[in-house]
């Protein structure tokens, strides 16, 4: 049991957010890496053919203008947050720094990575914007509280939320207001973008959806507790979870209740949604394989301590992280465990999944880069703090 386990609900959301992040991976060129693989969070790593668009493990949703790179360059390079202030490159061949960008504060957002530039928030209230080759600050955006969430790119926007209760649209070239949405309590849930509308949850219970254009309401749906899980969106339906131990599935045009499903505790993990299946995890100790139509249990496998991680699933596997120190590699299709690898500390980071590496950071201050199909150390690179934030990696920059 970790000291943070000791914590009462605030501290516990306190930490949410980066638990929940999984973020993607891109060029740094022409195109966006957000949370969970794409703009709509689905968390999905596919496969893609040999001399495509990638040469690894990726799948993309296009939001954005522009294309993929082609395949990926060997000089990729690894985005990370530390607690200790910093927003790390590192090389995802070797786990060498190229450059760190020091904030004012924790660094438990998720880095998102379009068009050449490294999307961010701090602890010290901002919204950092860093060139993805230099390290360089581009522009810095005053929110009223701590940024946890982790930002999402479409259209030229930056949709982020934070501890001051609201929704974040800024310019993503100059880092001007677009607009703000007030909601009624702490937003550390990161936002989803599709088809014009924003999904985000909220601490006062509610799962929003906004107007990406204006920011007007859509609609909100009201769980029984916190929600600080960040939806996922996949053919009209809005999967989130709740800190009253249930996942939803939600109408994506109407906010309507389509199925709920209840584990035995707080579901703070975010959805992955694949081939008709939705992997999440919950403080109940298991891993969730579940109906996407239905919301009826496939199967869960049972971990050792609280699973805050949220998935990546590639190559029908599923990568997650745990509190009892260990990444784990799952059958997506069973739940059997194919292998796992003990960091020194409690994964609260999301996997990333490149080019037959998985990406992840630990409680022991490492971010560690694992072989998606054995679990060996590739590489670890070590940090001053604990690295809840989770790993965003793009073709190289040079």
């Amino acid at each position: 049991m970790t000291m943070k386990k000791g914590l009462i609900c605030l501290s516990i959301v306190a930490i949410v957010v980066f638990c929940t992040l999984n973020v993607a991976t891109a060029s740094t060129s022409n195109y966006s890496t957000t949370f969970h693989n794409n703009t709509r969070h689905t968390g999905d790593h596919t496969p893609m053919a040999r001399g495509s668009t990638s040469s690894g493990i990726l799948h993309w949703y296009p939001v954005t203008e522009g294309n993929l790179a082609s395949s990926a360059s060997p000089n990729g390079i690894v985005y990370v947050g530390s607690k200790d202030h910093n927003v790390y490159a590192l090389s995802a061949v070797t786990g060498a720094k190229v450059w760190n960008y020091t904030t004012g504060g924790m660094v438990t957002s998720s880095p998102a990575v379009a068009n050449g530039i490294v999307y961010v928030g701090s602890e010290d209230h901002n919204v950092y914007t860093i060139n993805a080759n230099t390290g360089k600050l581009v522009w810095s955006y005053a929110a009223g509280n701590v940024v946890h969430s982790s930002p999402a790119i479409a259209n030229g926007v930056v949709y982020v939320g934070s501890r001051d209760d609201n929704v974040y649209a800024l310019d993503a070239n100059t880092g001007t207001k677009i607009w703000s949405y007030a909601t009624g309590d702490l937003v550390y849930s990161s936002p989803t973008v599709d088809d014009g509308i924003v999904y985000i949850g909220s601490y006062d219970y509610n799962v929003y959806a906004l107007n990406a254009n204006t920011g007007k309401l859509v609609w909100n749906y009201t769980t029984r507790s916190m929600v600080t899980s960040s939806p996922a969106v996949a053919n009209g339906i809005v999967y989130v979870g709740s800190l009253d131990r249930n996942v939803y599935a939600l109408n994506a045009r109407t906010g309507t209740k389509v199925w709920n499903y209840t584990t035995g505790g707080f579901v703070i993990s975010s959805p992955t949604v694949v081939n008709g299946v939705v992997y999440i995890g919950s403080d109940d100790h298991n891993v969730y394989a579940l109906s996407a139509n239905t919301g009826t249990k496939v199967w869960n496998y049972t971990t050792k301590s609280d699973v805050w991680s949220s998935p990546a699933v590639a190559n029908g596997v599923v990568y997650i992280g745990n509190d009892d120190d260990n990444v784990y590699a799952l059958d997506a299709n069973t739940g059997t465990k194919i292998w796992s690898y003990a960091t020194g500390g409690p994964v609260d980071s999301s996997p990333t999944v490149f080019n037959g590496v998985v990406y992840v950071g630990s409680g022991d201050h490492n971010v560690y880069a694992l072989s998606a199909v054995t679990g060996a150390k590739v590489w670890n690179y070590t940090t001053g703090d604990m690295v809840a934030s989770s790993p965003a990696v793009a073709n190289g920059i040079g």
